[in-house]
């Protein structure tokens, strides 16, 4: 009897090795060994600043020539260059990405109506009527952006606005999912651009709320040229399919500065949020 046991048991573990060994065979997929390579001199963060869903997704389409080194923002100029020495191409070129907040309404000039006592994250105070800012499009400082950042690339300001750090900044897109009022967008470190303002109301009564709120006015538009910038629900809204067209110039007749000329520190790498006129 135990014979026979042991005799069906093997006959059925060679059974299936068998089987598992055709299907190796018929399914084996043939990977180019410079993929692990370019895997390893990648920061394998996995952050899809790239485009791509992660490092290795990055290495099999650098290996396969349809990205540049370049093209992961987050790998130094020692690391890129490695890459492409490797893999006998051009490092290539790419602008760095970042974050951008979409308001400017610190507690220095956006007033609170309500005070909220709750859960200290902006999603739990958004849940509850919008939050307890009178602009209900603006900023909560609740700080989710800066606890979702594994960059360490956005602190809160004394004002409790995030202040990015265009230098540790990677665009991974954490702050832009974390927060609720949909303030963060990722824009091309190079475009100087930005109406820092996300609010629906046209006129000079949004002011009461935050006193740096666009009311749509349109001298920017007026200044800028033909199409960059229109007013669209209350806001300026930049058209950065032309952005080449942009001058300094457009934001100097802003009465609030809520469109503003990023220059200067943006562009140095110090952490500071954009200047309220053009620099």
């Amino acid at each position: 009897m135990i014979l026979t046991a042991v005799l069906i048991l093997g006959g059925t573990g060679l059974f299936f090795a068998a089987l598992i060994a055709l299907a190796n065979s018929k399914l084996w997929v043939w990977e180019d060994p410079r993929i692990d390579v370019v895997a390893g001199l990648l920061p394998s963060v996995n952050c899809g600043a790239c485009g791509l869903p992660g490092c290795r997704a990055f290495a099999e389409q650098a290996v396969a020539g349809k990205v540049a080194p370049a093209q992961c923002t987050v790998v130094d100029a020692a690391g890129r260059d490695a890459i492409a020495g490797f893999l006998g191409v051009e490092a290539g070129e790419a602008v760095k990405r970042v974050a951008r907040l979409l308001c400017a309404g610190g507690s220095d000039v956006a007033p609170q109506q309500a005070e909220y006592r709750g859960l200290p994250t902006c999603a739990a105070a958004a849940a509850v009527a919008g939050g307890g800012k009178a602009c209900a499009w603006g900023c909560l400082g609740l700080a989710d952006c800066e606890r979702s950042c594994d960059f360490d690339a956005i602190r809160m300001s004394p004002t409790g606005l995030p202040v990015v750090d265009v230098v540790k900044c990677i665009a991974c897109g954490d702050c832009v999912d974390a927060c609720p009022k949909d303030l963060f967008i990722l824009m091309p470190l190079d475009h100087h651009l930005l109406v820092q303002c996300r609010n629906l109301v046209q006129g000079d009564e949004v002011l009461e709320d935050c006193r740096v709120a666009c009311t749509a006015c349109g001298k920017c538009v007026q200044d800028a040229a033909g199409g960059l910038i229109s007013v669209a629900s209350g806001v300026a809204v930049v058209d950065y399919e032309r952005i080449a067209l942009a001058e300094p110039r457009v934001v100097e007749r802003c009465p609030t500065d809520s469109i503003v000329w990023l220059a200067g520190a943006q562009f140095s790498g110090v952490p500071a949020t954009a200047p309220r006129r053009a620099a």
